[in-house]
This record gives C-alpha cells, structure tokens and sequence, in this order.
C-alpha cells in the first residue's frame, strides 16, 4: 500500500476542515468542550481546592476593619498583593504568593497592575512609625512616590458596630471564626489598636501574630491604626522556609 493512500483519509478530513466553517466550527466546539470537562469534572470531587498551610489564621478585628478601609480606598488598584514564582519578582518582593495566603479574603486582594510595590510580604517590613507618616504624607518617606496622601484616616474614628455582625457572615461562607472571637469583636478592636496589655495578651491569643498598638496612652482608635494593622499582617504568618522550592522558579 503506498503512502498517498494511508493518507488519503487524514487528507480528507483536513481539507473538510479548512473547506466547511461550520465542521471546522464545530470540531473547535467540541474540543474545547473535552478541555473543559478535563478541567472541571474533577473538581466536583475535590472537598478543598486550597492547600492547608500553618499559620494562615483570620483576620483580627483590627485588622479586618483595616481591610475594609483598603477595599474602599480602591488600594488594590495601584498594589497588588501577588507575588509570581518568577525571579525578579521572588528577588524582589520575597516568596511567591501561597493560594491559602488569601483564603480567607472577600474579595480577594490580588490587584491588576502596580503603580507602587506589592504588597504582600510589607507586613513587618516597616515600623508602625513608618507607615504613619507614609498614610499622611507620602513624599515625607518616599520623595519618589506618586500616592495620594491618606491623612485623614488619622482623624477618623474607625466604625466598628458592624464587625462582629460582619465575622459571623464571612463565618457562613467558610472563615472559621469561633463565638468567642466573634463576642470579643469590640474589646479586641480597642485592645489590639490601644496597647492594652491585658487585652492585648487576650487578642494574642484569640489571634496568634497579631501586631498590638505602640502608643503609649493611646484611648481613642481610628481608620489610620486599623489600616495600619492590616498592613503589618501581610506576609508574617506563614513559615516560607518550608515552602521553598526552588525548581518553581523561572
């Protein structure tokens, strides 16, 4: 048999192919469709998509009232909190980005494009000190920088009436919150933010790594101390060094 007629079908299914929109349409169709369900199906199976990593815990009251002061100053439109397993980045910023890192986050933070650095290992990177007088003038730190002064969350008292309420929602929709954490919402937000040392010890506790306040005599807390909060909390729970892995590294 000669190798024109063993080819003779291939041949003719490919000119079928590049003669007929509507086959070619439908073979495109159809692959996809195998690709999708390849990809899918088996997560109907999977209980946890996310791996359990040590140390990734919810945020504090604190801490939560800060990121929702992110989410509606728009940070993430500037900063992203998601560090590629590319060198420069990992060179850069420190380890890349853990799935779990952002498990208990809605929305998540991951940005689209960076104006400023990422954010996601800034978490004891600078004093509390320093990232004050970043939020009310940026240039005072950073003569380069293009942020907008946040001065104003200086003065305003952070409204804390609805965390609680706000726990035992993002609980239903997995954030394991215990009752205790969620009944201590009020006095854990003063005391982590207020240098309460009784309560401080209290919201250690309740939520391990937690950075408590450094004023001296502080009474009053507000959006600037909660912000502040979230920041320091970015990247500090989880033990990177038994997640290196340097083969993933591009």
């Amino acid at each position: 048999m000669s190798n024109s007629t063993q080819h003779a079908p291939a041949l003719g299914l490919g000119k079928l192919l590049e003669t007929n929109s509507i086959v070619l349409l439908l073979g495109i169709m159809l692959l996809i469709s195998i690709g999708g369900l390849v990809e899918i199906v088996p997560l109907f199976y999977l209980k946890n998509t996310i791996e359990q990593v040590e140390g990734v815990r919810p945020y504090t009251p604190l801490e939560l009232a800060g990121f929702n002061i992110y989410v509606r100053e728009g940070c993430y439109t500037c900063h992203s909190q998601m560090i590629r397993p590319l060198r420069d980045e990992v060179e850069r910023y420190g380890h890349y980005s853990l799935a779990a890192e952002s498990m208990y986050d809605h929305p998540h933070q991951w940005g689209s494009k960076r104006n400023g650095p990422d954010l996601a290992r800034v978490g004891g990177k600078y004093s509390n000190d320093w990232q004050r007088d970043h939020m009310r003038d940026p240039r005072a730190v950073v003569p380069s920088s293009i942020m907008p002064g946040y001065a104003f969350l200086s003065k305003t008292p952070v409204d804390g009436a609805h965390l609680a309420q706000q726990m035992r929602l993002l609980r239903v929709v997995g954030v394991p919150y215990s009752d205790e954490q969620i009944d201590n919402a009020t006095a854990d937000l003063v005391a982590q933010a207020t240098s309460d040392d009784a309560g401080g010890v209290d919201v250690q506790k309740r939520y391990p790594n937690a950075v408590l306040g450094d004023v001296a005599g502080k009474t009053a807390v507000t959006e600037e101390d909660a912000l502040i909060a979230y920041l320091q909390h970015l990247g500090v729970s989880v033990d990177f060094k038994l997640y290196d892995d340097k083969a993933n590294i591009r």
